[in-house]
């Protein structure tokens, strides 16, 4: 969430303190509300965090494997580490929010909180689950206790002078759990978790919302604040979330077109003509400025754009289209034939330059393929038609028609430029929604959601396939690191048993090519600090003793106990490792025979017989390299921890796309599927799961440094167009 730097936090430390100026504007009984619901709040979040322990804990316990109970465990530590930090912004957010009810300029209180509130640095799937899951809180809470809050916001509003939607009272379920999405947005787990803690604040927060705003009445109703308030009208639970209150002293809502609008959506488009007021003009017929003007309807407005559609160009021609243009030219040839300046009304002209501001910045991003620009570019009569009908589609990031254009742009997000566009199904998919658009759109909003639907079924197949090839990717990864450890450590030790000995030639080929493979799979199956390993390891170690010549007294008694359990390992060991079973008798026959003529044979008469092994002094030998060396990046430079490259690349979050530069013209796009810890390799895929690049920490970083790799903004195409046309038109209004 963006926060404005005119809005004023307020510190609990402080609230008692040194007013600032806004909060002294609020009546002191609703200081007195916030500051009963505050330890209510405060009481609900430490019951919260006292029990997220214990819940993650059982949930790691139950875990399927070990990646799901490490993700848990995980989610344990992060949350410890940032229990204060959550409660604090929580907090923050709840006084924000009383703040923003005094009656500031409205560009500066309403504007922030209703086009953010929403806005998400998570991948497009996670939001899509994560507002399902508070979607339904909210609903339960409305469900349960939306009477009270009905009689609080109707409160709230005689205090204020001003009536105040339910979605925009402070204490209400979608505000809360708004504080709490912004308080937690830099949690470093993954959606599983993140649900996981929803419900947890769904549980010890929002389940005592009744007791909040009976609270808040009472303290209102004992100030004389509508202490006589009659009961609402009985109203559907889904209609309580959206309308506000209709009370005796609640002013009736704006009207536009017919059409009832929600306060909170007023408030939003009215801050935006706001901004917009100085760019207003240039949607205007070219006729002597002496010509009587007369408004066209928005009804006419429709019906000029219906026919424009008609002629939106091709992709390729697109560069050429400039809507506000060619409506001015449509607007000058209908004032010439009726002899007065036929002119667009101020609302929607507002509307016809934001759309067209908010196309010309998605047409310049530089996150999307310029294949799908194309695509986008030929959506702005549709998107413009629909937000002169229903304003929300400006503060409501739920509107069938943006989440349709964000949905897009989100799967096409890994398009790369060598791909063959014409013959993706994706993208033969967008243009099948793009061309339906053009052809069916008039005047009935309900066309959006059926093909939002329609694509999230599509794309949801698309996703699945894609995801299981990422998973197989991400395990073939991780197997293969697991294997090259192994075989480190199992070199290691084999340099250790054998390096400096002098052995019988054909030991050390029977360590090297049979034993090794042994070695190996206890160390895949069961690490290298099990007793398996350990047991592995000594019967090597036994082996290499037991074919070497001791002088020592008792020796040969040592040997006589030994070699029954030697030989009895060696061969559970080979017949574990699939030894061919002739190579292994093979190898017990020369072995039995190194026995017996190494120690109960003198030494002269082996050599006299021609009987003597060759022997081989083992030295750091081309086959055993020793694991120390390590690989080859190892020696690589190191950077310090603050390198700008290195602070990039700690910025990268599982499921993120970046951009590679092959070379002057080439680039691809990928995305961020693992990140070895064991190596410190960084995984890469195509979004159709397959791997196609593999860095490690300071090899990317590097790239980051000298711009040949760039991560790209996954947040919202629509909600990133319209905070950058809200940036322009601010620093319009302020003459920068």
């Amino acid at each position: 969430m963006h926060n404005d730097g005119k809005v004023v936090p307020l510190h609990r430390a402080t609230a008692d303190q040194a007013i600032p100026s806004p909060l002294a504007r609020l009546p002191v009984i609703l200081l007195q509300v916030r500051d009963k619901a505050e330890q209510q709040l405060r009481r609900g979040l430490q019951d919260l965090f006292d029990n997220a322990d214990d819940t993650l804990f059982e949930m790691a316990d139950r875990a399927r494997n070990g990646v799901e109970r490490h993700l848990f465990f995980e989610a344990m530590r992060d949350l410890r580490l940032k229990r204060k930090s959550i409660e604090r912004v929580f907090l923050e957010q709840f006084f924000d929010a009383f703040v923003s009810l005094t009656p500031l300029d409205i560009t500066q209180a309403t504007l922030p909180r209703a086009l953010a509130v929403e806005s998400s640095m998570s991948p497009p799937n996670d939001d899509l689950e994560r507002n399902v899951a508070v979607d339904a809180m909210v609903s339960k809470v409305l469900n349960r206790d939306g009477f009270a809050l009905d009689q609080l916001t109707a409160r709230l509003s005689a205090l204020l002078g001003k009536p105040l939607a339910d979605r925009h009272n402070p204490l209400g379920p979608a505000m809360l759990c708004e504080y709490f999405l912004q308080a937690g947005r830099n949690l470093g787990v993954e959606i599983k978790v993140k649900l996981i803690i929803l419900k947890l604040f769904e549980r010890y927060v929002l389940s005592d919302a009744n007791q909040l705003y009976a609270d808040a009445n009472q303290l209102l109703i004992a100030t004389g604040v509508l202490p006589d308030l009659k009961p609402a009208p009985a109203r559907r639970a889904t209609d309580r979330a959206t309308a506000s209150v209709r009370t005796d002293t609640a002013q009736a809502s704006a009207r536009s077109n017919g059409t009832q609008i929600d306060d909170g959506v007023h408030a939003v488009f009215a801050a935006l003509q706001e901004l917009l007021r100085h760019v207003r003009g240039s949607v205007a017929p070219t006729l002597e400025v002496s010509a009587q003007t007369q408004p066209i309807s928005t009804r006419d407005l429709l019906r000029l754009l219906s026919h424009l559609q008609q002629y939106v160009p091709a992709p390729a021609a697109q560069d050429d289209f400039d809507l506000r243009n060619q409506l001015e030219q449509l607007l000058t040839r209908i004032s010439v034939k009726s002899g007065k300046s036929r002119v667009v009304e101020v609302a929607d002209e507002d509307v016809i330059n934001l759309i067209a501001l908010l196309f010309e910045r998605i047409l310049d991003d530089r996150n999307l393929p310029d294949s799908l620009k194309a695509l986008i570019g030929r959506l702005q009569i549709p998107m413009l038609k629909v937000a002169v009908l229903d304003k929300s589609f400006f503060s409501r990031s739920s509107h069938p028609a943006r989440r349709l254009l964000n949905e897009i742009a989100t799967a096409a997000m890994g398009w790369g430029e060598c791909d063959d566009h014409e013959r993706d199904s994706l993208y033969l998919r967008i243009e099948q929604v793009v061309q339906r658009l053009l052809d069916d759109f008039v005047d009935d909003p309900a066309i959006f959601s059926e093909l939002l639907a329609d694509f999230l079924a599509f794309t949801s197949d698309e996703r699945r396939r894609s995801d299981l090839l990422e998973q197989r990717t991400r395990d073939a990864e991780e197997g293969r690191v697991r294997t090259e450890m192994a075989r480190q450590r199992v070199e290691q030790v084999l340099n250790q048993a054998l390096q400096g000995k002098v052995l019988p030639q054909r030991v050390v080929v029977f360590v090297r090519d049979a034993w090794s493979n042994v070695l190996l799979l206890t160390c895949l199956k069961h690490g290298d600090d099990s007793a398996e390993w350990h047991a592995d390891v000594q019967t090597m170690e036994q082996l290499i003793w037991s074919v070497q010549r001791h002088d020592e007294p008792g020796a040969s008694l040592r040997l006589l106990a030994l070699v029954p359990g030697l030989l009895k390992s060696l061969r559970d060991g080979l017949n574990g490792s699939a030894f061919d079973p002739f190579a292994t008798g093979e190898f017990f026959s020369e072995l039995e025979s190194l026995h017996v003529q190494l120690f109960e044979r003198p030494r002269q008469a082996l050599e006299q017989a021609g009987n003597e092994p060759v022997m081989i002094e083992v030295r750091e030998a081309d086959f055993l390299r020793t694991a120390d060396e390590g690989p080859v990046e190892a020696a690589s430079i190191r950077l310090p921890e603050d390198d700008a490259g290195l602070l990039q690349v700690g910025r990268l979050r599982l499921g993120c796309w970046v951009e590679f530069k092959e070379d002057e013209e080439h680039t691809l796009r990928c995305k961020l599927a693992a990140v070895i810890d064991a190596s410190g390799k960084y995984i890469f895929v195509d979004r159709t799961g397959m791997k196609v690049q593999e860095r490690s920490r300071t090899d990317l970083a590097l790239e980051f440094r000298h711009g040949t790799v760039r991560a790209l903004d996954d947040t919202l195409l629509f909600d990133r167009a319209l905070d950058s046309v809200i940036d322009h038109l601010r620093r319009l209004n302020h003459g920068k």
